[in-house]
């Protein structure tokens, strides 16, 4: 997938491009050698036709200058204490990378034609210094171009990861940023790279959640307020480019995760529960300024679905996905990608509404991790009918969960403690003789706790659960 440069690169590459470089006098310190010299200027500053014709005609000696052969070092080992011409030689290889693509194949006939540029990324410890940048731009372009999955590459990747992770982190330069980004997409060409990105998800993916996350305007809060419905639309997000995200950069981001997607099926239901990646996808879509965001948004989550029904449909149900498509639908589109994307995923949701049920809403938002005020809560008569089938449902598995839901703080959404003392509450009420199973669990211990909570509702919801514990110990004696 071929992406211009970020300006920052370009102009970064084009200034080095421009520096005169005194090859002779390097020739004559021993920098490099009169054979790397010769190979270096017939194809410096010359036409990218003749270049092309040149390395295409000379593919060995290409890849010894630059990866060297045994007994013969190639010229990034030999110029190594000489910044300038290693500055100069990464951007002339990444120039003929670019314009002659066999020299990427060419390079990987070496067994490992990534050992000598792997210390440079670690060059030194000054971010004004261009050589891991130009490095990280080499690294990534040789493996994209070649497609290489030799246990070389496959050793080679996470270093490269974890460098270009830096770069997004550094939420101050947006340009370093999107350089990272577009990096990322050109290394996510297989299924064993994008499983490599994803093994190392702390460092790669949560820096790219945290940059959507500041495009939806939903900051540190996460997705408690999109949980709880109380964001606001338009007034943060896109449109004013929230917390500095420009669309280039928000395009990219949405373009790593959408490769990332063809993964779903293996890494789908994580992504959800670590990142809840539906719900942050539904509110970008609803603030999608372009058809080109919401094409990606659109397909990643037509992606993500289609692997995995059974867990994020509902998760797409409680986002209330289904009222949001309706509402894209009637926006003027043109792109027939975009549109196909989202007829099928309106197919999908329609046709999993027409068979679920209200125990299966509640059970997918337990699931989710995160409670609201869904009307299964307050409706008595939900509770009559599903009160032991909730204790039963995959050998106790809802109030594993609930436990762990309620072991959080909360800080942000205080709510979500008060609806899960309700629910406590409505089980002991309901199955009165299952309230051991939920007291080995420590709900009754936590719900108690709860009762000296600094938020008024969840007191009175934990006094009302615990009521129903104290009802039948009365009884009981």
């Amino acid at each position: 997938m071929s992406l211009d440069p970020p300006p920052y690169l370009g102009s970064l590459q084009n200034n080095i491009r421009q520096r005169p470089i005194p090859w002779d006098g390097a020739a004559r310190q021993g920098s490099i050698t009169e054979g790397q010299l010769a190979k270096i200027r017939a194809v410096d500053k010359v036409k990218k036709e003749q270049r092309k014709q040149v390395v295409e005609g000379d593919l060995d000696g290409y890849r010894i200058l630059f990866v060297g052969e045994p007994g013969t070092p190639g010229v990034l080992e030999s110029a190594s204490k000489r910044s300038d011409v290693v500055q100069y030689i990464l951007v002339l290889l990444s120039d003929l990378l670019d314009g002659v693509p066999a020299l990427a194949k060419a390079l990987c006939k070496d067994s490992d034609p990534y050992r000598h540029f792997l210390p440079l990324l670690a060059h030194s410890n000054n971010p004004e210094d261009p050589i891991p940048l130009l490095t990280s731009t080499v690294l990534a372009t040789l493996m994209a171009n070649s497609r290489d999955e030799s246990p070389s590459a496959e050793h080679a990747q996470p270093l490269i990861l974890s460098y270009l992770c830096g770069l997004t982190k550094n939420s101050n330069d947006a340009g370093l940023q999107d350089i990272a980004v577009m990096e990322y997409s050109s290394l996510l060409y297989s299924r064993s790279s994008r499983q490599l990105f994803w093994k190392q998800r702390s460092e790669t993916v949560t820096p790219l959640i945290e940059i959507l996350q500041k495009a939806a305007g939903i900051g540190e809060s996460s997705s408690a307020s999109l949980w709880s419905g109380n964001t606001t639309t338009r007034s943060a997000g896109f449109e004013g480019l929230s917390g500095g995200v420009g669309l280039q950069l928000l395009y990219h981001v949405l373009l790593v995760l959408w490769q990332l997607s063809f993964e779903a099926e293996d890494i789908g239901d994580d992504l959800d529960d670590e990142y809840d990646i539906v719900l942050l996808y539904t509110q970008l879509l609803r603030l999608s300024p372009k058809e080109k965001t919401t094409r990606l948004l659109l397909s990643t989550l037509y992606n993500l679905l289609e692997a995995n029904p059974s867990t994020l449909l509902p998760a797409a149900i409680l986002a209330r996905l289904p009222a949001l498509l309706q509402n894209v639908s009637g926006r003027h589109l043109t792109d027939p990608d975009l549109q196909e994307d989202l007829e099928k995923l309106k197919e999908m949701l329609e046709e999993y509404s027409k068979t679920k049920t209200t125990f299966d809403e509640y059970v997918a938002e337990v699931q989710s991790g995160h409670l609201r005020w869904s009307p299964p809560h307050r409706h008595q008569v939900f509770w009559a009918e599903n009160a032991r089938k909730i204790l039963e449902f995959e050998n106790g598995e809802i109030p594993r969960k609930m436990a762990d839901i309620m072991k959080k703080p909360w800080e942000n959404d205080k709510a979500v403690l008060a609806i899960a003392c309700n629910d406590i509450g409505c089980l002991v009420r309901e199955v009165p003789e299952k309230r051991y199973q939920l007291e080995k669990l420590g709900l009754k211990t936590r719900i108690m706790e709860l009762m000296q909570d600094s938020d008024e509702n969840v007191r009175w919801e934990s006094l009302r659960a615990l009521g129903g514990w104290l009802k039948y110990s009365f009884e009981n004696n």
